[in-house]
């Protein structure tokens, strides 16, 4: 039996076609392609002055604050402690002016670990804790379109949540800390399809649950599937209200 792969297009059909979600890099894409951002630490090596880092990057590898070892309690005994400086950056940006209308979020792909964000002076949203994961802050509100906006980010080495720290730092690799995946900003309508969850069957049966956000009135999902020709396999429609969306 031969297998062709398939792509899945979804959109909400309302009275134009659904607009797709823009990204605007902060900070590099990786450690090769970085982007330089001011950077003040507050223990250690480098400490104490404001200066330059690379973004994404673990400061300790950038010649800032202290090295430990998640085992070091293990090695040192019970009253060992673990460098806990923090590390605050600073980076100015602008907004396209034809975002203006769109929700923006900005999107931190992880940082180690609790991680306070500030937009032009004011708080994103609440402290993020944990380092393994994406999270992001709805900054809509908080942006200038006429002139540059300052983003300020405050990570903390050490989490404020013990739990955090035994699961995350108390383990037997080096401890870093600092802002180590990608910063973006993205753009998206104020109606659109969050998330999508899709169960494709090897024997050509197909579901897909849709998440739509802001919907203002009734509206229809349409997905098209089509194989990599783009040759249309099938189209599904279906209908979705305001109640369906968040």
């Amino acid at each position: 039996m031969k297998f062709k792969i398939v792509l899945v297009a979804c959109m909400i059909n309302l009275q134009v076609y659904a607009q797709q979600k823009q990204i605007q890099y902060l900070s590099g894409t990786d450690t090769k392609h970085t982007v330089q951002w001011d950077f003040f630490c507050t223990a250690g090596r480098n400490s104490g002055a404001w200066k330059k880092i690379e973004v994404p990057s673990c400061w300790e590898q950038q010649g800032f604050g202290n090295y430990n070892y998640g085992r070091d309690y293990k090695t040192n005994g019970k009253n060992a402690r673990f460098y806990d400086e923090q590390g605050m950056y600073k980076y100015q940006f602008t907004i396209p002016a034809a975002w203006k209308g769109k929700n923006i979020n900005i999107v931190f792909d992880a940082s180690m670990t609790d991680t306070e964000v500030k937009i032009n002076g004011k708080a994103a949203g609440a402290i993020h804790q944990g380092a393994f994961y994406i999270f992001k802050y709805d900054i809509t509100a908080l942006l200038n379109y006429s002139k540059p906006n300052l983003l300020e980010v405050t990570v903390s080495k050490m989490s404020a949540d013990a739990s955090v720290n035994n699961a995350e730092r108390l383990a037997d690799y080096w401890v870093f800390g600092g802002i180590f995946r990608p910063v973006f900003l993205e753009a998206t309508p104020k109606q659109f399809i969050d998330q999508v969850a899709i169960d494709a069957k090897a024997d050509g049966n197909f579901a897909m649950q849709v998440l739509p956000k802001g919907l203002a009135q009734n509206a229809n999902i349409i997905t098209t599937i089509t194989d990599v020709e783009h040759k249309v396999i099938g189209t599904i429609k279906a209908a979705v209200t305001k109640a369906d969306s968040f």
